[in-house]
């Protein structure tokens, strides 16, 4: 029997939406594709659809993305309650943000003038089960629908205290202050925020214009955390950048990221031709929750399976030595979280910034994973080697189910 589409692709987040617009763009050549969305295209705020997220990253190099780049800056800050930090001057690799809303405007457009790919928002999934025949049948809320091969974007937990060693969780408002505020120029990547005994805290502020910034209230801590719980620690960012003033809130951000997962995905269908993509499979670094470059990586490897006839692949594993090194460093900031900030410090003040980039990016040299090791002190690290790896226990029934896609 023949299907009704040759792939499903379940979530029109980041991810599904990066893959969607590849296949779009091939025209007739493409897979005759749905994408699966359970929100109906607007945000009930007035906002364009996925406009609820920001994403950041270093131009290593060109990318398909640079029409839509809001805003680049060549100047990153960190910097500890004692003043003790660095600043990484990165003029050929600019710091650069996008918008959720035009990135979704961008892949929807793609997609709307696609003969081949449909995007179905406000349709729920309720099942997705393996025929006799090798076909896949996806279960929603406007009716059935079988296919040669499930792309699912979907995070297959909800986020919870076992299912990974750190969260990253987040709290941002877009502000508009009735006079210059902000350093136009500089990122401030890390400002930390006074220290807790369980949790690493700290400001993220991107200034969109001398009275215009994004101010992000950021936790490393066992234990996700809602908007409510971050809500004084944003309070406190805002007063410190604004001096007191504040401004007026245009948006609101909220995300929670995987910072180390836990044990193999929870049970749910496998077979052939299914594969899981996005922050829960791989999307998210771990050692710094930085996902939009990952995805694309991803969306560009699978496009490129798909197109040739051979099935959707999953998100290729981070190298041996990259992985070690963020599973270390997770884990010596999970023992200890009050001597976060001073790490992070180290590296933005003793790490070459071109060496620094080329880390924070998935790219580093043999070199530039040396320097990153020399800049930090040895002890912590060697004690964390010396001592049993006792992760948190992995979470059962409170981390199952599916949530949003939140990415940074």
């Amino acid at each position: 029997m023949r299907p009704d589409r040759d792939l499903v692709i379940l979530g029109g987040g980041c991810a599904g939406a990066s893959l969607a617009e590849r296949l779009a763009e091939a025209g007739p050549a493409a897979p005759r594709t749905l994408v699966v969305e359970a929100r109906d295209g607007g945000s009930g705020t007035g906002t364009r659809f996925g406009d609820d997220r920001t994403w950041c990253f270093w131009r290593t190099r060109r990318h398909r993305h640079e029409g839509i780049v809001a805003r680049s800056w060549s100047r990153v800050r960190v910097a500890t309650r004692e003043g003790r930090g660095g600043v990484a001057e990165t003029p050929s690799t600019p710091y650069q943000m996008i918008r959720g809303g035009d990135f979704h405007d961008a892949a929807r457009a793609a997609i709307s003038a696609a003969p081949r790919v449909e995007l179905a928002t406000g349709t729920r999934v309720a099942a997705v089960t393996r025929l006799p025949d090798g076909l896949w049948r996806v279960e929603t809320s406007a009716g059935p629908v079988t296919a040669g091969a499930v792309v699912d974007t979907r995070p297959d937990r909800r986020p919870a205290p076992g299912a990974a060693r750190l969260w990253q969780s987040f709290h941002g408002r877009e502000i508009a202050c009735d006079r210059a505020s902000f350093d136009p120029g500089t990122v401030e990547l890390m400002r930390f925020l006074p220290p807790r005994g369980d949790r690493i805290a700290f400001a993220y502020v991107l200034p969109l214009a001398p009275d215009r910034a994004l101010v992000e209230a950021t936790v490393f801590a066992a234990d996700p955390l809602p908007p409510p719980a971050l809500a004084a620690d944003l309070a406190d960012a805002i007063a410190e950048a604004t001096g007191g003033r504040g401004g007026a809130v245009l948006r609101e951000e909220h995300g929670v990221l995987p910072m180390g997962l836990l044990g193999p995905p929870l049970p749910g269908p496998t077979g052939a031709g299914l594969v899981r993509a996005g922050l829960m499979a791989g999307g998210a670094r771990p050692s710094s929750g930085y996902a939009f470059r990952r995805i694309q990586a991803w969306a560009d490897a699978c496009s490129a399976s798909l197109l040739a006839g051979r099935g959707p692949v999953a998100a290729a594993p981070d190298g041996r030595l990259l992985a070690f090194m963020d599973r270390l460093f997770v884990r010596v900031l999970a023992a200890d979280p009050a001597r976060g900030p001073d790490l992070f410090a180290s590296l933005f003040r003793r790490t070459p910034p071109a060496r620094l980039v080329r880390f924070l990016s998935d790219e580093p040299s043999l070199l530039d994973a040396a320097a990153m090791a020399a800049s930090l002190p040895p002890a912590p690290f060697l004690r964390t080697l010396a001592t049993p790896d006792r992760a948190p226990a992995r979470a059962g029934a409170a981390a199952r189910g599916r949530i949003g896609e939140p990415a940074r």
